[in-house]
């Protein structure tokens, strides 16, 4: 029956823990998606590898029970928009970990705009200030289903509402660089045309001195 207090591990690790494309795809989703560690992705994997194991089974079976259990996992695949409403159960087996991670709320709340980058949305949702439907929810890894993704919003009890917050503006730094590359080169330049002017003079005084 296991430990009560204690849930039961909800993913597998990798069979093989030292391979270097793995690593580095695994490297790439976590600074693409904001995840605090692998663990997320390895989370995301087992869920995928439950559904196409169960997709697998229910293409090779042709049961009345096959065809039901068939109906709810394509249900439950196009609730959560990983699956068209016109797909079949043999689709399941091209999602990709990737469509997963873009289902978390996380990424949908980086997604709609409503925070700058993946790490400050899982920031502001960790500290309760996003809800989905009215309801507040601290789980970045929250699966958003198709009604939920147009129900995301800031928490009315968050400071975040207002517009004006300095969280909420956005610092355009690139065109702030430009401009002081601009400066600094303008800067550069006055000095030599100094310089220039300066010779210029002593040139035309020795013309003057020879005529003379």
């Amino acid at each position: 029956m296991g430990d009560p207090k204690k849930s039961k591990k909800k993913y597998s690790t990798p069979p093989h823990p030292w391979q270097a494309s793995r690593i580095e795809e695994e490297r790439g989703l976590v600074e693409n998606y904001g995840l605090k560690n692998k663990k997320e992705i390895w989370k995301s994997s087992s869920f995928l590898r439950k559904v196409k194991n169960q997709a697998k089974l229910l293409i090779a079976s042709t049961t009345e029970q096959a065809k039901k259990e068939e109906k709810q996992l394509l249900q439950k695949l196009q609730k959560l928009n990983l699956l068209s409403k016109d797909s079949k159960i043999e689709d399941a087996l091209n999602i990709q970990t990737n469509n997963i991670l873009d289902r978390r709320l996380q990424t949908q709340v980086f997604k709609q705009g409503i925070a700058r980058t993946p790490r400050q949305a899982r920031q502001f949702i960790i500290h309760g200030h996003v809800s989905v439907s009215d309801h507040k929810v601290n789980i970045p890894s929250y699966m958003v289903n198709s009604e939920e993704e147009t129900q995301i919003s800031f928490a009315p009890s968050s400071s975040l509402r207002d517009p004006e917050h300095p969280e909420r503006k956005v610092v355009k730094k690139e065109k702030t660089r430009l401009v002081t590359v601009k400066k600094k080169e303008t800067d550069r330049a006055e000095p030599k045309k100094e310089i220039k002017k300066k010779t210029d003079e002593k040139e035309e005084a020795k013309e003057e001195k020879k005529k003379v």
